[in-house]
C-alpha cells in the first residue's frame, strides 16, 4: 500500500464523513468530534510507527487502519444518538462491517485487508487476544495506542467547556457524582486497567482513562503521554484528595519510568552496534 492509494482512501474517508452531516448543531457537533478523532488518531499511529522505524509501506498500513477504525461511529450515532456501545452496538464490529460491506479495500492485497479489518473489529478489547497473528496483534497495539491518546485529549477538552458547548455524546451517560468507586480506585492502587462494568459515575469514567497508562504498548505512545500531560490533564478534573493527588504522583511516575526505560534501551542498542 503507497502513498497515493492512502490519499484516496482518505477522500473516501471525507465523503462517507459527509454523508452523515446534520444541520442541527448538536448533532453535528458530535459527528465533527469524530472526524477530528480519526485524523488525529492518523497522526498519532504515523508518529509511534515511524519511531519503531516500520518501513513506508507499514507506516502506511497502519495510518489506514487508524483511519477506519471508527467508521462504525457514524453509523451509530445516528441511530442510537449515543457513542456508548453497551447502549447501542458494538462500534468496532461495526466499524469493521462497514469495510466490508462497502467493499472500499476491494482492490488490496488479502493480507492487507485482513490486517486491517481484524485490528479495526479488535481495537475496543479490553486485552489483546491472544490467538492473532503476529502481524495483526502489531497493527492492533499500534492503533489501540494512537486511540487512547486522542481520546485522553478529547475529553479534557470536553471536561473545560461548559456544558452547552460539550458534544452530547461524549459523555457517554454516567452521573456526575462528587465521589470514585473504591472498587475503580483500588483497581488502579493495584496498577491494573479498570473495566467499564466497573463504572458508576462520571469520576469513575475519569478513572478508567487513567487506568490505560497500564495498557500502552510503545515508546513514543509514553513520549507522547508524557509530553501532553494527559495524566495531570484528567486528574486536575478529579475531586483532589490526598488518595487522588498520590495516585496521580504513582501514574506520572509509571511513565516516567517507562520513558526511561525504553530511552535506555535505545542507548544500549545503538552503542551495541557501534
Amino acid at each position: 500500500m503507497n502513498r497515493t492509494e492512502l490519499s484516496a482512501l482518505k477522500a473516501w474517508f471525507a465523503d462517507y464523513c459527509r454523508s452523515f452531516y446534520s444541520s442541527d448543531a448538536g448533532e453535528q457537533r458530535n459527528i465533527s468530534l469524530k472526524e477530528l478523532h480519526t485524523r488525529n488518531v492518523c497522526d498519532n499511529i504515523t508518529a509511534i510507527a515511524r519511531d519503531e522505524l516500520l518501513n513506508e509501506d507499514r507506516q502506511v498500513l497502519a495510518e489506514v487502519v487508524a483511519l477506519f477504525h471508527d467508521v462504525g461511529r457514524f453509523p451509530q450515532y445516528r441511530q442510537y444518538k449515543t457513542f456508548k456501545d453497551s447502549e447501542s452496538t458494538n462500534h468496532a464490529a461495526l466499524s469493521a462491517r462497514v469495510l466490508l460491506e462497502s467493499n472500499v479495500l476491494a482492490g488490496f492485497p488479502k493480507d492487507e485487508r485482513e490486517i486491517i479489518v481484524q485490528s479495526v473489529r479488535l481495537h475496543n478489547v479490553f486485552a489483546v487476544p491472544g490467538k492473532i497473528s503476529p502481524e495483526v496483534e502489531l497493527f492492533l497495539k499500534l492503533v489501540r495506542d494512537a486511540d487512547k491518546l486522542d481520546i485522553w485529549r478529547v475529553f479534557i477538552e470536553y471536561y473545560a467547556l461548559p456544558e452547552e458547548e460539550r458534544a452530547s455524546a461524549v459523555g457517554l451517560g454516567f452521573p456526575d457524582l462528587p465521589f470514585c468507586s473504591e472498587e475503580v480506585l483500588a483497581c488502579l492502587d493495584s496498577g491494573r486497567m479498570v473495566n467499564l462494568a466497573m463504572l458508576k459515575t462520571m469520576n469513575d469514567f475519569k478513572l478508567l482513562q487513567l487506568s490505560w497508562v497500564f495498557d500502552l504498548n510503545f515508546a513514543a505512545s509514553f513520549r507522547l503521554l508524557e509530553e501532553r500531560d494527559y495524566v495531570g490533564g484528567i486528574a486536575a478534573t478529579l475531586p483532589m484528595n490526598g488518595r487522588i493527588e498520590a495516585l496521580a504522583r504513582r501514574l506520572r511516575r509509571h511513565v516516567e519510568e517507562r520513558v526511561a526505560s525504553h530511552d535506555a534501551f535505545k542507548r544500549s542498542a545503538r552503542e551495541y552496534r557501534s
